[in-house]
């Protein structure tokens, strides 16, 4: 089994999408968007091309307070992009949705002595506030956010920062889990930790690189985590 597991939150433990779906989905009726789908494709594209320059070492808050008035510019709407960020992040501290059975897979490592890592690129009050509220935080002995380490997924500095963190943690003994390919596997590959990507909607890897293991719900993830190193 491995004894240390690092696990990414957003889409992997926390129902990320849900919550972002009710807040992005607010704003846009609030701004007199009719076309909610269309809206929402069109945020979202932005928003992907926000987070690969964020995962490129762009500068983070910058980005983020672009989103929305870029989105909503390109849906014939001017925005103060700053402000809608704000509003948007309040809404965010407070989505507490967990996806099905991550409280039971937490439970079970912590039963068989793995010890529980966070490695988010979230933002950190966010971050904070939602494994609070949801409960989950009583689960994990420490949490890696990159507001706090200095760099993001998939730069190897961010694992370095978790590898340096206590010499029980080694490559050998780690795992990190997430659903971002090009963030939380590519990360993982370049420190020389193997990886488990959560792929519960069967994506394909069209990617350059490979995880170490491919699951499609908890339980798979357990075997493999239980079976592993």
């Amino acid at each position: 089994m491995f004894k240390n597991i690092i696990f990414d939150l957003d889409d992997t433990i926390l129902d990320f999408t849900r919550g972002e779906i009710e807040g992005v989905t607010k704003i846009l009726k609030k701004n007199g968007i009719n076309d909610i789908d269309h809206g929402l494709a069109t945020y979202m594209q932005v928003n992907d091309h926000v987070w690969e320059m964020i995962e490129k070492g762009a500068p983070r808050q910058e980005l983020l307070n672009t989103r929305f008035s870029k989105a909503l510019s390109l849906l014939g709407k001017e925005v103060d992009g700053a402000a809608t960020e704000r509003t948007y992040r309040q809404m965010l501290d407070h989505n507490f949705y967990t996806i099905s059975g991550s409280e039971q897979l937490l439970t079970a490592l912590k039963n068989k002595g793995a010890r529980l890592l966070v490695g988010s690129n979230g933002v950190k009050e966010t971050q904070l506030s939602r494994l609070q509220g949801s409960g989950l935080t009583k689960y994990f002995d420490d949490l890696f956010i990159s507001e706090d380490v200095g760099y993001s997924k998939p730069d190897k500095h961010f694992f370095d920062a978790i590898l340096q963190s206590d010499p029980s943690i080694t490559p050998e003994n780690t795992v990190m889990v997430g659903d971002r390919l090009q963030s939380d596997i590519l990360g993982a590959s370049r420190a020389n930790i193997r990886s488990v990507w959560y792929n519960p909607d069967a994506k394909e890897n069209e990617m350059g690189y490979s995880p170490t293991y491919t699951v499609a719900n908890y339980s798979e993830m357990a075997k493999v985590i239980m079976a592993g190193a």
